[in-house]
């Protein structure tokens, strides 16, 4: 699917990741695990960029409209489906298929509240199923996620998990907590001290195997 081979990843002129080899397969499930401030975003966002045509994404600052309903949050997913004159339209008066379509993944999601709400209405947990659902209608084969589910009860994660494999032929999500990454996940990639320091299949790891690489954490839900 993508090969990096000796990529230097950073921002604002500062390499953060030097020399970074990586190959990524299809139909992989891979969580990126690590320390705060390592580089994990600056990875995932560089493959993103790159496989961009074919990828979701759902990022850890969401992007929501505050001033937006719930529907043209998640509408803004689609929006390059549709013709700027369909969108317009349908910003004023919403259209009765797309309404459907997005009532369909709100109940996927679990996510009751009327569609009209504004979104700066809604909880932290509320707001991140509004932004994973921009995310599904977009309607790509890869799915790609920085921490997703970290506003999320563990059992709501679980499930929405398995939903997000479900939909998507690839899943990759930057992760803060390593049992569900280990659960879920069929590979997982640690990054620390600037550098790549394990990538391995789960089948392969335990919490020791990781903890041997960066200290854990216990996952904080709100």
């Amino acid at each position: 699917m993508l090969s990096l081979t000796d990529v230097d990843l950073g921002y604002n002129q500062q390499v953060i990741l030097p020399k970074i080899n990586l190959s990524l397969n299809t139909n992989e499930h891979v969580a990126i695990l690590g320390p705060s401030g390592v580089g994990k975003t600056t990875l995932l966002h560089h493959l993103y960029q790159r496989l961009s045509k074919q990828t979701c994404l759902c990022s850890q600052t969401q992007g929501l409209v505050d001033n937006l309903s719930i529907y043209h949050n998640i509408f803004i997913g689609g929006l390059a489906r549709h013709s700027r004159c369909y969108n317009m339209a349908n910003l004023f008066v919403p259209f009765n298929k797309p309404q459907r379509e997005i009532k369909a993944i709100c109940q996927q999601l679990e996510l009751t509240e009327p569609l009209h709400l504004k979104v700066s209405k809604l909880s932290g947990g509320q707001r991140q199923r509004v932004a994973l659902a921009r995310a599904l209608y977009q309607q790509q084969s890869i799915f790609m996620g920085d921490e997703p589910f970290s506003a999320l009860d563990p059992l709501m994660s679980i499930r929405l998990i398995n939903l997000i494999k479900e939909l998507h032929q690839s899943v990759l999500c930057v992760l803060h907590d390593a049992e569900l990454a280990l659960a879920h996940f069929d590979r997982i990639i640690v990054i620390n001290d600037g550098q790549i320091v394990l990538d391995a299949q789960t089948k392969n790891l335990t919490l020791t195997h990781l903890s041997q690489h960066y200290a854990l954490t216990e996952p904080v839900k709100n």
